[in-house]
């Protein structure tokens, strides 16, 4: 007997089907896409709940992952390792445990083998930093390395007795990582910014206004201070037997003294010789500003005489002249 295919055939019931599933195919593929360019691993809040509706509703995981916004695959991959292993039963608290746990276990020792970290030694002992050794692998090598767990390994070596730190060709400190805050180290709170500084003092149109600098010898122990008057050009010079504050201060305040009434204000480097401008302030009437080299705006050229100066002293200092 012969019919007319309708909705309700077979055939168009299946292709429904078909339909449907290449859907579901389709949104689960854009949806797996999605987690994975955002994937983060679970926090102890997803797993509480988790946890709860396993217990009381008795979900299924992908209803679960639909729920929490996940991948079904998290989910499964999540009740699978991190299931009690007394009573195979899903516990937030123990889930919790077992992931920390697993973490703290990946994370340890290093990774690289003995003939591996021979590589780096050997291009440590040539005199390669971590940073060079790091991008020499990865371009031509036959495994990869971070600088950082370089680094690391150097500090673990020097922790034990060993030298390998002495293969560094800076001089080498134990470094400490400083996540999210700002090295305050040499830094001086209160001092007068730049932007501070008078009108008549950006201008040049008035005598008065100096910047001041300091170069060090070749035994990076002497050094000059440099003292030049921003509309003239006059420049002053001291030498210094040391970089200090007390040097700096003593060699400022002899050259102040020689030319009482000439200085309205002084523009300074950031350096920590000069933390100790608060004296200069005291002893005559004038204020000290500070330049701030890190923001673009305030770069050197703002203290340009000085910054000048220093450049032609130090390329005659080179030579060791101003060690003697």
């Amino acid at each position: 007997m012969l019919c007319c295919a309708n909705s309700r055939s077979k055939c168009n019931a299946l292709g429904k089907e078909r339909e449907s599933w290449d859907s579901v195919c389709l949104d689960s593929d854009q949806e797996k896409g999605t987690y994975m360019s955002t994937y983060h691993q679970l926090s102890q809040q997803e797993r509480y709940h988790i946890t709860a509706l396993l217990r009381m509703r008795r979900l299924s995981h992908a209803e679960i992952a639909r729920q929490l916004g996940r991948c079904a695959s998290t989910i499964s991959r999540e009740l699978a390792r991190n299931r009690n292993t007394h009573d195979e039963c899903y516990r937030a608290e123990v889930a919790h445990s077992y992931a920390n746990a697993r973490r703290r276990r990946e994370r340890r020792g290093f990774r690289h083998a003995s003939e591996q970290w021979d590589v780096v030694i050997r291009l440590l002992e040539d005199k390669w930093s971590p940073e060079q050794i790091s991008g020499h692998l990865k371009r031509h090598g036959d495994f990869r390395i971070s600088h950082e767990t370089i680094y690391q390994y150097l500090l673990a070596d020097r922790k034990h007795g060993g030298s390998l730190f002495k293969n560094l060709r800076c001089a080498s400190k134990l470094r400490r990582k400083r996540h999210n805050s700002q090295d305050s180290r040499g830094i001086l709170p209160g001092k007068r910014h730049i932007s501070e500084r008078p009108a008549s003092a950006q201008t040049r149109r008035w005598f008065g206004h100096w910047e001041g600098d300091t170069v060090m010898g070749s035994d990076l122990h002497h050094g000059v201070l440099t003292l030049v008057e921003r509309k003239s050009g006059i420049s002053i010079i001291k030498k210094l037997s040391s970089r200090t504050v007390g040097c700096v201060n003593a060699a400022a305040l002899s050259a102040i003294e020689g030319h009482r009434g000439r200085f309205k204000t002084i523009t300074l480097d950031n350096g920590t010789e000069f933390h100790g401008y608060k004296t200069l302030e005291e002893h005559y009437p004038l204020k000290c500003y500070f330049a701030t080299p890190d923001i673009c705006q305030y770069r050197s050229h703002l203290n340009g005489r000085s910054s000048l100066t220093s450049m032609l002293l130090f390329a005659v200092g080179s030579s060791g002249t101003l060690s003697r």
